[in-house]
């Protein structure tokens, strides 16, 4: 099922059982494996990859409980060259990925959020709404990635990571901002981190740490609550 609308490259190579929604166009060398659907007015690039029962420019949904209605924006997902998204991925409107992005399988990217250039999204990892990835970032499996965070060029997440962006969790009386994470930083594996809180650049949260307070440039905070080590 393709509407009449798309607009293909050359090379295209095509899976069994694809829909593909009206206005969306698609660039040379694209392989789209099989029970893809790619909503209305999603661009791709060169050279992408998408693999098996992904779901691609899925549009937002609410509920009468929701603070935070979800953004009703019509800006189409873009997909830059050459980048690859695994099997069983959702991923929504209003989102970018740059060059070279590598999204694995079984994992979501939400509304509003940009992925750098040449930066992976590991196996299962969620992306919440309103998050700035930067490139050449790793976000390895299992990790959940708040809305309203920033993470800079050359972070690395190991498994299982956690960040929050309410302090007190649906009160409504905090403005929300997950951690800001700056450039080179390096997050072990299950480390949690709390809301609004900086990880300065190059430094090191050790694996498993709930980290409660800023972290300076080019130290190395442990434990729970995270403490900076001599």
């Amino acid at each position: 099922m393709i509407h009449e609308s798309v607009v293909f490259g050359k090379n295209v190579i095509f899976g069994e059982n694809i829909i593909i929604e009206e206005n969306v166009v698609i660039g040379d060398n694209v392989k789209i494996g099989n029970n893809v659907t790619i909503k209305a007015n999603t661009k791709i690039g060169n050279g992408v990859q998408i693999n098996d029962l992904s779901i691609l420019g899925k549009g937002t949904s609410t509920n009468k409980k929701m603070a935070r209605k979800p953004s009703n924006s019509a800006d189409p997902l873009v997909i830059e060259d050459d980048v690859i998204i695994g099997c069983n991925c959702v991923i929504y409107r209003t989102v970018l990925l740059k060059k070279g992005v590598f999204v694995g399988d079984l994992s979501s990217i939400r509304e509003n959020v940009t992925v750098g250039m040449d930066s992976i999204i590991g196996r299962n990892v969620i992306v919440e709404n309103k998050t700035t990835i930067g490139k050449r970032v790793t976000i390895q499996t299992g990790c959940y990635i708040t809305a309203d965070m920033i993470i800079e060029d050359e972070v690395f997440f190991g498994p299982c990571c956690s960040t929050s962006n309410d302090k007190y969790m649906g009160m409504g009386n905090f403005e929300h901002q997950g951690p800001i994470v700056k450039k080179g930083a390096k997050i072990g594996n299950n480390a949690i981190l709390l809301p609004a809180i900086i990880i300065g650049e190059n430094s090191i949260v050790g694996a498993g740490a709930v980290v409660i307070k800023d972290v300076p440039s080019n130290k190395t905070v442990v434990g729970n609550p995270g403490r900076l080590l001599n």
